[in-house]
């Protein structure tokens, strides 16, 4: 159901026929909230731009009114939670994702949404290019524990999943209506950018990359992200959709795994009674005797589970096709 107190439908904001929400997520971000909202205003005047507040402590809130975005509270902390919230709560046919950290360059909005307009595309990520920096600017744009746990993640996600992301934990994006409302989000955190990307190479959805700029954080303003603790919250977000997306796959090596290690251990045991009539080593006979009915029982689960998957996939598929797809407008 449209949202008619949020989204117009005034003509005049329409940007090429299609109603556009500029969502970003924010958490303690006083000193940037303000310029990011007022660049985004600048760069997509048609746009509808609401701030989701994740439990800030400090004017966060205030000073989104002051500008007069459209203000939520999400009271789950973590991204996940907050992206959540924002695909269930915002009506409009194109979304436009960036953080509330000023970090995003909000002029290169426009040629992401163009770019999913005209080659009719369900997302477009906004792969970071470090910006050159201002005279006098000694801030750290990309960290490069990040930028080292960014190329392993996507690598790692590329193996697994396939597709060609150069930037998977990019959080400026650009998503069409169908792409949002067939997104079951599982995430509460910043691995959520790795369940979008997912979703998407599942459910074999048109998306590509657009190198954008990447700025430094304005001094005074510090960022929530750990490399450690965020790199392993992906790593297990992966091993979950591994599991969930690709059991099959999964639970069918582990039981190759347990059959070929029962194999090598059952083989003295084949020789000895060959050459001698005799078993003497009952404890090994029977772990392999439990290691091959493990193996056949991992083998059927992932049977089981992989029928499971088909039908969940299916069922966001049809949620995926239940929304119009964006038509090109000049």
């Amino acid at each position: 159901m449209k949202n008619n107190s949020d989204m117009t439908e005034n003509p005049s904001s329409l940007y090429r026929n299609q109603r556009i929400a500029v969502i970003l997520p924010c958490h303690n971000e006083e000193l940037t909230v303000r310029p990011v909202v007022e660049g985004f205003r600048q760069a997509l005047p048609e746009a509808e731009i609401y701030i989701f507040n994740n439990l800030s402590t400090d004017r966060t809130a205030e000073i989104a009114v002051e500008v007069g975005a459209h203000l939520r509270n999400v009271n789950l902390k973590g991204k996940g939670n907050v992206v959540r919230r924002m695909f269930a709560d915002v009506d409009a046919d194109i979304y436009v994702m960036a953080d509330g950290d000023a970090t995003y360059h909000a002029p290169s909005a426009r040629k992401l949404i163009d770019m999913l307009i005209d080659q009719q595309l369900d997302m477009v990520v906004g792969a970071r290019v470090e910006a050159e920096p201002a005279p006098g600017d000694t801030g750290i744009t990309y960290r490069p524990g990040h930028r080292w746990g960014n190329k392993l993640l996507t690598g790692t996600v590329q193996q697994i999943f396939g597709g060609s992301f150069r930037d998977m934990l990019s959080g400026y994006r650009v998503f069409s209506r169908r792409y949002v409302k067939s997104f079951p989000a599982h995430s509460q955190g910043f691995e959520i950018e790795t369940e979008l990307n997912v979703h998407a190479l599942e459910l074999r959805m048109p998306c590509t990359e657009v190198d954008t700029p990447y700025g430094a954080r304005p001094e005074g303003s510090a960022s929530k992200l750990s490399t450690y603790r965020d790199g392993w919250r992906i790593l297990k977000t992966i091993g979950r959709l591994v599991v969930s997306e690709k059991p099959l796959q999964f639970f069918g090596w582990l039981g190759a795994a347990l059959a070929l290690i029962a194999i090598a251990l059952a083989v003295p045991i084949l020789m000895e009674y060959s050459h001698t009539g005799m078993v003497r080593r009952f404890p090994t006979l029977g772990l392999v005797t439990a290691m091959m009915v493990c193996g056949g029982v991992s083998f059927v689960t992932g049977l089981i589970l992989q029928a499971i998957t088909l039908t969940r996939r299916e069922i966001k598929q049809f949620a995926y096709l239940a929304s119009v797809a964006n038509t090109p407008s000049k």
